[in-house]
């Protein structure tokens, strides 16, 4: 990982207030391991007023309780015995590793910071990435958690979350937790289970969500052909009224046709990944993390040139309309071969993953909320993925594209042009 621009780089480790028990497995489901070459990252940017006064122990002291509700993520990866050389399902190892924490500095402001990468890709010197390879499958932590202090005595939390444990949900609710304990709103308490995988229809089609790869062993990396670069782009609240007022469909569905007209007239893309969440997610019932609700589907148009030529709201009522779901199929085919298939979720097709329920500024610091809150994926695919969640308003939405850097440019061009957004 390259450090510009970040000083006093430190590594330590966090682990749960009290012991978790011998011999306490988390057990993977097919879900769970269909996204395990992905992870979720988030960054939230804090002003001085929040965390100047705040030292690392302050940060550090109410995540051992709050660790101790979230023991899984603080396991390790195991895999159950099997006859060699055939290898084995993997599942956590509720070990109480612990979850690494990073502490860096920087000498620009958070303003300054901001400035620069503003559009950027999507803050990567403040989120740590150490995927999960071959050499330590046993011994990489599943979560890491950067505390990045800049000169103005801001603050900025970067979360880096292995997505077996559970979906972008999950990872939002573990950080507003945190959060809770810090500020003495919240004592240990046992979490809701997490739902079973629910039921999913397999009607008899081909599987075209996800991409099956050839097998890759223990490197839990997508592979990638071409250069990945992320983009963000804002669509603030009057944009995104007037757009509502024009097309009187839903927000996701609408920021999904823009983009996906524009990709069909860049490169020609007539099918769709479409990743949603089924719970109505009650900031006071949480549960373990768990992917058991996402949901996985396609949208099919006949050709590229259909949708590079249709209307917003023909685009928009085609995503509502004609999502074919196939969460069930992945399980299906999953549990065929016993946990250990390789899959390319998100990237596949041009995925569009909707985290507008995603409570980004739920994380406080001294009761203030965060200057900017920002969510993303890792491990994406060659065919990309666009991200959809709330800006620090609510009224309007931050998209982040991870694309090969090639389409980028094209992208930005495209939506500066027509639709003015940048």
């Amino acid at each position: 990982m390259v450090w510009a621009e970040l000083d006093d780089i430190k590594l330590s480790t966090v682990v749960p207030a009290s012991i978790t028990g011998e011999d306490k497995n988390h057990q993977l489901s097919d879900l769970d391991l269909a996204f395990k070459l992905h992870y979720i990252t988030s960054v939230h940017f804090f002003g001085a007023d929040a965390a100047a006064e705040l030292t690392i122990h302050d940060l550090k002291k109410p995540m051992f309780p709050c660790l101790q509700l979230y023991y899984p993520i603080c396991g390790r990866l195991r895999r159950h015995d099997a006859p060699a050389p055939a290898p084995a399902r993997p599942y956590v190892k509720c070990n109480d590793s612990g979850v690494r924490v990073v502490e860096a500095t920087c000498a620009k402001t958070v303003a300054e910071w901001l400035a620069a990468v503003h559009g950027g890709d999507h803050h990567r010197l403040l989120v740590y990435d150490q995927p999960i390879l071959a050499h330590d499958f046993g011994f990489t932590p599943l979560v890491f958690l950067q505390l990045t202090k800049f000169q103005c005595g801001g603050l900025c939390v970067g979360l880096r979350w292995a997505h077996i444990l559970g979906d972008a949900f999950s990872a939002s609710e573990f950080l507003n937790m945190w959060g809770k304990f810090m500020a003495n709103e919240t004592t240990p308490r046992q979490l809701l289970t997490a739902p079973a995988n629910p039921p999913h229809p397999s009607p008899p089609s081909s599987l075209s969500a996800v991409k099956l790869l050839d097998p890759i062993g223990d490197d839990w990396l997508a592979p990638n052909s071409s250069k990945m670069q992320t983009h963000s782009f804002h669509i603030t609240q009057t944009q995104l009224s007037d757009l509502l007022a024009k097309y009187k469909a839903e927000p996701f569905q609408i920021i999904s046709a823009i983009l996906w007209k524009s990709m069909a007239k860049i490169r020609g893309t007539n099918i769709i990944t479409v990743c949603r969440n089924t719970k109505n997610h009650d900031k006071n019932d949480h549960e373990m993390p768990s992917n058991a609700r996402h949901l996985i589907g396609v949208v099919e148009a006949e050709t590229s040139s259909v949708i590079a030529e249709a209307d917003i709201l023909e685009i928009s009522k085609l995503i509502a309309d004609k999502f074919f779901d196939q969460t069930g199929m992945i399980q299906k085919q999953m549990e065929e071969g016993k946990g250990l298939l390789d899959f390319v979720v998100y990237g596949a097709n041009l995925t569009f993953l909707d985290l507008e329920g995603v409570d980004l500024y739920g994380l406080q610091l001294k009761g203030r909320r965060p200057l900017l809150g920002s969510i993303s994926i890792r491990g994406v695919g060659d065919e990309g993925a666009v991200v959809v969640a709330a800006d620090a308003s609510g009224g309007g939405r931050l998209v982040n594209v991870i694309l090969p850097e090639d389409h980028i440019h094209h992208l930005k061009n495209d939506l500066r042009l027509d639709w003015d957004i940048v």
